[in-house]
């Protein structure tokens, strides 16, 4: 038993060590996109001035748990960009952990839970996300810990891992509610269905402060209608669900664990028992929410649901021919692999592989030259690089640099600007729009205009009939571009 126990913990501190060594040549890269644009800013004013609800940047319904999270990360350390992100990748490390620990659990074997850590610790969105302050990482820890506790019969420390679920994404809400279902169909369990009414308690306290402050249930109607009434329209409903099935069963090769799971379910009982049932039911169900909430519709959101697919695969892959396990067990690793540095041929979040790290250097590398070759002119651009180009605190800047935001990088929107008003210009990549992306094709164009509001960005050549501007100096890296304009 000592020897199993001791080879565990080797196995453990493997993973985590793992997680660390794949990120270290990005402990101290700048912040990205939604990171300095709200949770950098709402930790901050946590470290700052003990405000729970941000000043610094838009409040919403997102609970402050990883925002706090950070703040004492930063009393502690000190603030810096390497302390966030060894702060976010502890909180991956133990992800990975629980993702083997309820693999273990859910199928009774090691195997298929050496299996589902690997491939989490492959998988592309997995990858970016764990180093990045954001709140889909941290709610998918919570959500593993939940799970593994709730089956393990520790009903008060289970309730306690869904208090910190909904305290770091609200949408957490929806595991408490499928064990208090589960409880209540258990006559023998039901007993512990109290102690899951404990992260709705801290919810409804959220947001009592959070209307209390801003006279907004969900902090800002903006925020509310983007996420709700504009993600509720049926088209885009049904285009998000698509993009979820998509992305968890066939992307990045995962197709060949789907296959494995449908093989596996057509020919035994192994996805019959409790566990499973409960598993498989918060995937079916969040999903659904993912895709019916959210007008960004970012592959993030599925990061709950992501090690529980593997964890199937996992057990999945136990019942095929030594052969074909082999061959598939590799073949999905190779694609998930490779899934971290290809791109699509289609528009998708940088945030889900190293695209993210192209946009970042190419955002530092023109902020530099902004802040060496126009010191004090206001520059006019998109956020989030107004963003990045205002604070140095993000990593961008050594001193603070006056932007002007617009909206977009439209046409229709940058041809309505005064010219007289703009000196320094700078045009990036907002949208994956490679030479070779399904974009080019009309049709598709034509519907994400009347559904995505997709517009097409004004050209070099418009910049210097409009504006007056000319071209100074631009840089690409992989498909991605930026490009500086002026007078």
């Amino acid at each position: 038993m000592r020897a199993f126990r001791f080879s565990t913990f080797l196995l453990l501190a493997a993973f985590a060590l793992l997680v660390f060594l794949a990120h270290l040549p990005y402990f101290g890269l700048p912040y990205f996109w939604d990171e300095l644009g709200q949770f950098v800013p709402a930790a901050l004013d946590i470290l700052h001035d003990g405000a729970w609800i941000p000043h610094s940047t838009v409040p919403n319904a997102h609970p402050p748990g990883v925002m706090a999270y950070l703040a004492l990360v930063w009393r502690l350390a000190g603030y810096s960009i390497q302390a966030t992100r060894l702060a976010m990748l502890a909180l991956a490390a133990a992800a990975v952990i629980v993702t083997f620990l309820l693999g273990e659990e859910v199928t009774r074997y090691r195997a298929p839970a050496i299996l589902a850590a690997a491939f989490l610790l492959l998988d592309p969105l997995f990858y970016a996300q764990s180093m990045l302050a954001q709140l889909d990482m941290p709610a998918m820890l919570f959500t593993l810990l939940g799970l593994l506790l709730f089956l393990t019969n520790r009903h008060a420390a289970a309730a306690a891992a869904c208090t910190a679920l909904v305290l770091a994404k609200e949408t957490g809400a929806l595991l408490p509610l499928i064990f208090l279902v589960a409880l209540y169909r258990d006559p023998a369990r039901s007993k512990y269905a109290a102690y899951y009414l404990a992260p709705f308690v801290a919810l409804a306290v959220w947001f009592f402060a959070l209307w209390h402050t801003t006279g907004h249930i969900f902090g800002d109607p903006g925020f509310t209608h983007y996420n709700i009434a504009y993600a509720l329209n049926p088209v885009r409903a049904s285009v998000a669900l698509l993009r979820r099935f998509f992305y968890l069963f066939i992307a990045d090769f995962r197709w060949i664990g789907s296959l494995a799971i449908l093989f596996a379910w057509k020919r035994s009982a192994i996805y019959s028992t409790r566990n499973w049932k409960i598993v498989w039911c918060f995937i079916a169900a969040h999903i659904l929410l993912v895709s019916l909430l959210g007008g960004a519709e970012l592959e993030r959101y599925l990061l709950p649901v992501v090690p529980l697919v593997y964890i199937a695969m996992g057990a999945a892959f136990q019942l095929a021919r030594p052969h074909w396990r082999t061959v598939g067990v590799a073949a999905l690793a190779a694609g998930l692999l490779a899934g971290i540095f290809l791109n699509p041929p289609f528009p998708f979040p940088y945030e889900n592989n190293l695209a993210l790290v192209d946009f970042v250097q190419l955002h530092l590398s023109a902020a530099q030259f902004l802040e060496q070759s126009y010191p004090g002119k206001n520059v006019y651009t998109a956020w989030p690089l107004t963003q990045a180009l205002r604070d140095p605190a993000f990593g961008y800047v050594q001193h603070p640099i006056p932007a002007t935001e617009t909206s977009d990088l439209h046409y229709s929107t940058l041809s309505a600007v005064d010219p007289r008003s703009v000196d320094v210009l700078v045009l990036y990549s907002r949208t994956w729009e490679p030479r070779w992306s399904v974009l080019q094709w009309q049709p598709l164009r034509e519907f994400l205009s009347r559904f995505y509001e997709y517009e097409r960005e004004m050209t070099p050549d418009e910049v210097g009939r409009h504006f007056g501007l000319a071209p100074i100096q631009r840089w690409t890296r992989r498909g991605q571009w930026i490009e500086i304009f002026a007078r």
